[in-house]
């Protein structure tokens, strides 16, 4: 498939936002890391760990995927895209980025996606109970890739691994660090990063999903921002 077909797919996606002493006497940090200037999607640029739902997230059980209210947002407008697959490409990603685990310790039944094997034989079973929707976005028209991202805010205590230990990690992002809230701002950021990290901010030190989530979708005329659990849209 050539860049310009892929420039018109828009690939469902999930983000993890993990934030360290929210509520404790110094400066929230947040796990970043940076993409490589090869990267397709947003070279170099500092981002959350995250990426696109592969078709085998649907095939595995995640501990907590039926909480409500997100599970009810995580659904709406999502076509064909399970919550259970969106929060089980969150957890996913987040191990393949940075080695961290989101998980409750237990054995597999069943045989086990490929893609899902490392995260098994670490002897833990993927964990939705941290997570927290809380932003949703699309990628603008004219990217060479395009997603229709949900993140998930966490706390760090959650971590069922050492939060420093990114021995595990693949090569995709670079740098990983917990950065100071108060530090993010001399980091190249994307714009959308910068909006949810914004939204978080303005909540600390909750880190519970919100009473209703911003979702922001561009497609090819316009721009519309709405709240997911809300009333419909606030801006067309």
């Amino acid at each position: 498939m050539s860049d310009i077909d892929k420039s018109k797919i828009v690939r469902d996606a999930a983000t993890v936002v993990l934030i360290r002493d929210a509520a404790g006497s110094g400066t929230p940090r947040v796990l970043m890391g940076q993409r490589g200037a090869g990267a397709a999607f947003m070279p170099n640029k500092f981002v959350f760990p995250g990426g696109a739902v592969d078709a085998s997230d649907a095939e595995v059980p995640v501990i907590g995927a039926e909480a409500e209210p997100d599970r009810t947002r995580l659904a709406e407008d999502a076509g064909l895209v399970a919550p259970h697959s969106l929060y089980a490409a969150a957890i996913r990603e987040l191990w393949e980025e940075t080695g961290q685990i989101l998980g409750r310790p237990g054995r597999w039944s069943g045989s086990v996606p490929a893609d899902w094997a490392a995260f098994a034989a670490t002897g833990y079973q993927p964990s939705a109970e941290a997570l927290a929707f809380i932003f949703r976005a699309v990628t603008p028209p004219g990217r060479p890739r395009r997603f229709d991202a949900r993140f998930f805010l966490a706390d760090a205590a959650a971590l069922a691994s050492d939060p420093d230990d990114f021995s595990r990690a693949s090569e995709e992002l670079g740098h990983l660090q917990w950065v100071p809230l108060d530090r993010l701002r001399s980091l190249d950021l994307p714009f959308i990063t910068q909006v949810v990290l914004a939204e978080i901010a303005g909540r600390l030190p909750s880190l519970a999903a919100p009473p209703t989530v911003p979702y922001f979708k561009n497609d090819a005329e316009e721009l519309q921002f709405r709240k997911l659990g809300g009333q419909g849209p606030l801006a067309d």
